[in-house]
């Protein structure tokens, strides 16, 4: 795979990571777009290294409060950064469970089934449009609403449905600041996505892997930079409500995947 071809793959994954337009589900449609070809060319390895970026980019713009919760826990502080770290356990629970006992079943969805991801797109929109019809949202967020939030997050595995999207939506539609909202969606997906790094690297998925160091580079910082500017940008739109503006143009993307799918 070539430099170029990271370089765009990068820009995808960080964008499509934070604004809720469903990176899963875009990447299926670069596949589509640049043929079998390139389906066969990208490896595991450039897939982890695109997500380690977007994880470091969530790392980098939330990093006073990463160290402030690992201060706390560090020094066993009891307290709202204990209280955190517990409601970030408990959304974790329905993915773990969905990635360690579903796996064959939702890699067979990463297979080009692109009237699936045209459909969860409009899924996607719907949920954005909801979202953004909410005035109120002043609660802060309990252990039922974490857990709920996992639920979404474990359905978002679907391609086409936002992660970021859908727990953004799922926050904002019982009422949770919207502020708060965002930061937890973020900050809940940084474990597991370096936990499911962990996971390929120990089960040796990487040995048969190799790809030239440049191309690797080129995708990673692209994500991180990337990322770093759709992270934040994507706070201040939630606190705007301005998701909508994301619906339509989900709607939009699932129509004409519905459409290539013909």
């Amino acid at each position: 795979m070539s430099a170029l071809e990271t370089l765009i793959l990068g820009i995808v994954q960080g964008l499509t990571e934070f604004l809720p337009v469903s990176s899963s589900g875009h990447l299926e449609l670069v596949k589509a777009i640049f043929g079998s070809d390139y389906e066969q060319q990208q490896g595991l390895l450039i897939t982890i290294i695109l997500h380690a970026a977007t994880a470091f980019s969530t790392i980098f713009v939330f990093r006073k409060d990463i160290a402030l919760i690992l201060s706390d826990i560090l020094y066993f502080k009891k307290g709202e950064s204990l209280n955190f770290s517990i409601k970030i356990i408990l959304s974790m629970i329905p993915a773990v469970i969905i990635g360690l006992f579903f796996e064959d079943f939702i890699a067979s969805l990463f297979d080009g089934k692109i009237a699936l991801v045209g459909a969860m797109l409009m899924v996607t929109a719907l949920l954005l449009f909801l979202a953004d019809r909410v005035t109120e949202n002043n609660k802060k967020i309990n252990f039922t609403n974490a857990f709920s939030i996992g639920v979404i997050q474990a359905i978002a595995i679907l391609p086409g449905i936002s992660r970021s999207g859908a727990t953004i939506a799922l926050a904002v539609l019982l009422k949770i600041d919207r502020d708060k909202a965002a930061r937890f969606s973020f900050l809940m997906v940084i474990p597991l996505i370096l936990g499911s790094m962990a996971k390929s690297i120990l089960d040796g998925d990487l040995s048969q892997e190799s790809t030239a160091m440049l191309p690797l580079l080129v995708g990673f910082v692209s994500a991180f930079i990337t990322g770093v500017f759709a992270c934040r940008w994507m706070v201040a739109l939630v606190k705007k409500s301005q998701l909508k503006y994301f619906s339509f143009y989900c709607i939009a993307i699932g129509a004409l995947a519905i459409l290539f799918s013909l």
